[in-house]
């Protein structure tokens, strides 16, 4: 899509009971809100047991549709089943241009990846231990630790230091390799592009996850890299092992 029309986006927000807590609830809608418009929200599960009472209280004050579905056989998670059916049915009605899957379950892999095939975006919520393939099958993966954390005060995402950010081979590699992809011929490259490029490469990545709120700041503590503020407060940043040409 051309432009920035995350606000008029959409979206699907199709939630897997079994494997969100009801205390992401607040941080996971006001963080949709970023990428667009949650024009369906639906939850999936068993209602009849015990183990889903805590999001029954969350359900109403926020309009989401529970979707009922039995256990029809021990050890088969007929709830994903019923996701992925539902999800797909969304998908061919053609009204949507972006789905968020919430969940740490493997087995909507595929469902993200189909529905990307169509050239939708998919956003996906889940915990740190959601498996890599779920993850990279997603254009943006966000840890719900990250939502707890930006609305409860107990649960503290520590700011790593620079010595830690130093040694992240993956993340530095990340910050180079985009800011070869997208700086001029000079070495300084907008930040934002540097971002972008990163999110290409890595669905995970968000600086809430390293204790940094913004960008720039996680660009900051990283200590690799010229930071440049310039007019109407856009940002620039160079690697410091960058020579201006002669």
């Amino acid at each position: 899509m051309n432009g920035d029309y995350s606000g008029q986006r959409r979206l699907a927000v199709l939630i897997d009971a079994d494997n969100a807590q009801p205390a992401i609830i607040e941080g996971l809608l006001k963080e949709i809100v970023k990428y667009g418009t949650a024009s369906v929200k639906r939850i999936y599960g068993d209602w009849t047991t015990p183990n889903l009472a805590g999001w029954k209280s969350v359900l109403l004050d926020h309009s989401i549709h529970p979707v009922q579905q039995f256990r029809y056989t021990v050890g088969k998670n007929a709830t994903d089943s019923a996701m992925i059916i539902d999800a797909m049915d969304l998908l061919y009605t053609r009204r949507f241009e972006g789905f968020c899957l919430v969940s740490s379950d493997s087995d909507f892999t595929r469902l993200a990846s189909r529905i990307r095939e169509e050239g939708l975006l998919v956003y996906g919520f889940g915990e740190e231990k959601t498996p890599k393939a779920f993850v990279s099958a997603c254009d943006k993966f966000i840890f719900t630790k990250v939502l707890l954390a930006e609305e409860d005060p107990a649960v503290v995402i520590r700011k790593q230091e620079t010595n830690k950010l130093k040694g992240d081979t993956k993340l530095v590699n990340l910050f180079r390799g985009a800011l070869d992809a997208a700086s001029d011929d000079s070495g300084w490259a907008h930040l934002g592009a540097v971002g972008q490029h990163i999110a290409k490469q890595a669905a995970e990545f968000d600086s809430r996850n390293y204790g940094y709120t913004k960008l720039v700041d996680l660009v900051s503590a990283l200590n690799l890299f010229e930071i440049d503020r310039r007019s109407q407060g856009t940002i620039y940043i160079r690697d410091k092992r960058s020579k201006p040409p002669s």
